[in-house]
């Protein structure tokens, strides 16, 4: 018995290295690097974007499209998916300047009052943020007068963004469900 110990100890050793290098070597994927490299290197600015987002879910050309239908029985649409593509323009007409994109999907996501989640990048398509997105995503309480929602990344030159955005209705058209949202976003950015 004594022969056996010295034996499966020297065995456990041997086992436990070679587990832990073997741990080593797949964390090899990760290291650190220099913040210069992606940029981060310059101070960091907040930025104030003033939108209105077109939301229209009748006639011809809709920009929000519903992929998944409510539960018949709900007053506040829950369950219900849509994808949008909606023009965000920097007066409340939708003649007015088109300086990007709302892309993503809302869905109703709270049984109790008509409150959505929000999932969509702002992609920009005009002047110095062409080809630069912000992503928002949460919680969008449609009939409160100011809703607050985060800034949670972004792309292009809002790489490593954080922030929020205030949306306030400007209009809304119970006939077709349209509606013009006032967005006021904050990002910090490099």
């Amino acid at each position: 018995m004594s022969r056996f110990f010295p034996t499966l100890a020297a065995h456990f050793i041997f086992f436990s290295i070679f587990i832990a290098s073997a741990l080593a070597d797949d964390e090899s994927f990760v290291r650190t690097t220099d913040r210069k490299l992606l940029g981060l290197d310059k101070k960091e600015k907040l930025s104030h974007f003033k939108l209105y987002w077109h939301d229209i879910v009748g006639g011809r050309n809709p920009t929000a499209v519903p992929v998944v239908m409510p539960s018949k029985n709900s007053s506040t649409a829950f369950g219900m998916i849509s994808v949008i593509d909606d023009a965000l323009t920097m007066g409340p007409e939708l003649s007015s300047k088109m300086v990007g994109r709302a892309q993503g999907f809302y869905s109703a996501a709270s049984q109790q009052e008509v409150g959505l989640l929000m999932a969509m990048n702002f992609a920009f398509m005009e002047g110095k943020y062409n080809g630069s997105t912000i992503t928002i995503l949460g919680r969008n309480t449609v009939f409160s007068k100011v809703r607050e929602m985060p800034v949670i990344g972004g792309s292009g030159l809002f790489r490593f963004a954080r922030g929020y955005v205030q949306a306030k209705t400007h209009r809304y058209d119970p006939a077709t469900g349209d509606a013009v949202v006032e967005y006021n976003c904050y990002v910090m950015h490099y």
